[in-house]
């Protein structure tokens, strides 16, 4: 099962190299700190940060508070529930700046799907998750981004202006005066301590280098929280997923459905209804035959033949909409499947209890398409098929093959494993009833494909 389809897959994305944790490569990118691109992106996005703060308490302040106030009248509900479905647009601002100024790209949460009508759109507007998250997000960021934020900012600007000041100390001659009175030329006062040599200016500055280069470490500890804040409200929740899950599968399943019944329509359309057309005409031209005094044996038996060949058919359409030997159970219709199968089939079958029928099929009709997979592209001389526990409430069918290997398994970006091209239909297939499909087929095999199913389909 070298090749499970014609289509090309994804190749397997390599995961990024582990960083040197060893003492000069740390010392390295200690040095190359303040001339990194990341560290100026960084203090690009507290700017940012500190500006859309300031205008994100306007907004909550103003829109959210002001909407809340005026929804004591009937024309300020609307507006309220706009006000909250405009933190999407807040959190849309800020996944874009995490992500070409902390180099985080973020997925975005599902669209907003109102329901039907002003009032269902009112009522997925008050109930929308995301926008609430996003308003929390808003709430949260523009306390860290507006006061952490300026002070960060102040603090560097202070610490660059000491770096800055000999030159000041040139050109200004700064004076200060002490506790007596007496005024001295000095940079900076400290108590009775006056900067007012060059040994001590000299000093002074390096401390505010040192101080500009702590503030970089610090700056990317308050992007850090910037940046898990972003992830733990700005991304889909674990019910998002299972929502466009869902809704994929569901989607998946119509469409097969629809493939389903051109396919049956073609069949009927091209063979037996044509079957039967011919089988019409031949009886029709005995009945004249017969009625001019003739023999109409040929013509007789042409038709049986015909009948027998449309029953034929039928029966093979039939069975791709419900095998007859499902009815029998599962275990059954695949030692059928496997007695047709063009390649020596060793099957084992262990079922903790009957599954539904609707898991059957799904069973069977995957046991099929990958048995022909293995046919067609694996070069392989022995398939091994197995339906076995999978838990107390799962089965799990494998189907193992000798052939040559090498299948992709992609990973997809919210780190769950899925498989391109012609296995796409088997794995919509059983997320359509919460099963998953995994591939294993390492060069030169063996190639493992197996799918999780539930005994039973879930309400």
């Amino acid at each position: 099962m070298s090749e499970m389809t014609d289509e090309p897959t994804l190749a397997l994305e390599k995961p990024d190299p582990e960083p040197d944790r060893t003492g000069p490569s740390l010392l390295r990118a200690a040095v190359r700190a303040p001339i990194e691109a990341r560290t100026w992106k960084e203090l690009v996005y507290l700017v940012a940060a500190f500006i859309l703060g300031c205008a994100g308490v306007t907004y909550l302040f103003l829109g959210i508070g002001g909407g809340l106030y005026i929804s004591i009248f009937i024309i300020g509900i609307p507006v309220f529930a706009a006000m909250i479905l405009g933190g999407r647009v807040w959190g849309r601002i800020y996944r874009s700046l995490t992500e070409h100024l902390l180099d985080t790209p973020l997925p975005a949460p599902p669209p907003f799907t109102p329901r039907p009508g002003f009032l269902g759109w009112l009522r997925s507007a008050f109930t929308d998750r995301t926008s609430w998250r996003a308003l929390a997000f808003l709430l949260v960021q523009s306390a860290l981004g507006v006061v952490v934020g300026y002070l960060v900012l102040m603090i560097g600007v202070v610490s660059v202006f000491i770096v800055l000041s000999p030159i000041f100390w040139v050109i200004e001659k700064p004076v200060n005066i002490d506790s007596n009175g007496v005024e001295h030329i000095s940079l900076a006062q400290f108590g009775n301590v006056f900067v007012d040599t060059w040994p001590k200016v000299i000093a002074f500055a390096a401390c505010g280098l040192i101080a500009c280069y702590l503030m970089i470490w610090v700056m990317r500890g308050v992007c850090r929280l910037h940046r898990m804040l972003a992830i733990a409200l700005l991304t889909p929740t674990e019910k998002d997923h299972q929502l466009v899950e869902l809704q994929a599968s569901r989607r998946a399943a119509v469409e097969n459905s629809a493939a389903t019944l051109r396919r049956l329509e073609r069949d009927l359309h091209d063979g037996t209804q044509a079957r039967l057309v011919s089988i019409a005409m031949a009886l029709s031209r005995a009945e004249d035959r017969v009625a001019a005094g003739g023999d109409p044996t040929d013509l007789i038996n042409e038709a049986r033949a015909g009948s027998k060949e449309a029953l034929t058919e039928l029966r093979e359409l039939v069975r791709g909409i419900h095998p007859p030997a499902l009815d029998l159970g599962l275990e059954p219709a695949l030692e059928t499947l496997a007695a047709r199968c063009a390649l020596p089939v060793e099957l084992r079958v262990l079922l903790p209890q009957r599954p539904e029928p609707a898991i059957e099929a799904i069973a069977y009709f995957s046991a099929a398409e990958l048995l022909t997979n293995v046919v067609k592209h694996a070069a392989a001389t022995q398939v091994w098929l197995s339906v076995l526990p999978a838990g107390t409430d799962a089965i799990a069918l494998s189907v193992r093959d000798n052939g040559l290997g090498g299948a992709l398994q992609p990973i997809a970006p919210n780190g769950d494993s899925f498989v391109g091209g012609g296995l796409s239909g088997l794995a919509a297939r059983a997320r359509t009833v919460d099963g998953h499909l995994t591939v294993e087929s390492p060069p030169n095999g063996p190639t493992v494909v197996t799918m999780v199913l539930p005994l039973t389909v879930p309400r």
